[in-house]
């Protein structure tokens, strides 16, 4: 398992869930990818929602989908602010455009929803928000990971084995 070459977008905003964003990132960078933390350009670091910080690389609005082989969006209410950015809603629509993994988990399923890309795909999210995923097209179900074409979705910080397992598995089919 070797992901040299590839390169990661990690999105944050303030009131991210820490496991969410750091386990994926960890693991990522454990396996060989490069991994970027991407910002909605409000800071140049963000707060989680117990206030452990993480410094971004790039604002949304200076990258482009094609730079990355995957976007992750971890969870957290920091899902409610970041599709308040046009560019990192565009960020991900553009992915999941173009092929590349798009991986959400938790409350992520809010970026998914605003880039309007659920439509006909099966996923998971954090329960409260399953109505959200349900209305913007999506069928619901309650499993810890769920994989439709380059869409990888979990539930809660308890699913990240299985959501980076399937995030790796995803980046090393992709050649």
């Amino acid at each position: 398992m070797n992901l040299k070459g590839k390169r990661i977008a990690i999105l944050a905003e303030n009131l991210y869930q820490e496991m969410e964003l750091w386990v994926p990132y960890y693991r990522l960078k454990e396996v060989g990818a490069t991994v970027k933390v991407i910002g909605t350009g409000s800071a140049k670091s963000y707060t989680s929602k117990h206030g452990y910080p993480v410094a971004v690389d790039a604002a949304a609005d200076e990258v482009k989908a094609k730079e990355f082989d995957a976007v992750i969006i971890p969870g957290g209410y920091a899902p409610d602010l970041m599709r308040r950015s046009t560019a990192m809603v565009g960020l991900v629509r553009e992915a999941f455009q173009q092929g590349k993994v798009v991986a959400a988990i938790c409350h992520a399923g809010w970026m998914l929803c605003s880039a309007g890309i659920l439509k006909g795909k099966t996923a998971t999210c954090f329960h409260a928000i399953k109505d959200d995923m349900v209305n913007a097209g999506a069928r619901y179900v309650d499993e810890e990971v769920v994989v439709d074409g380059n869409l990888i979705t979990s539930r809660k910080p308890d699913d990240l084995p299985a959501f980076c397992r399937e995030i790796v598995k995803a980046l090393e089919k992709a050649g």
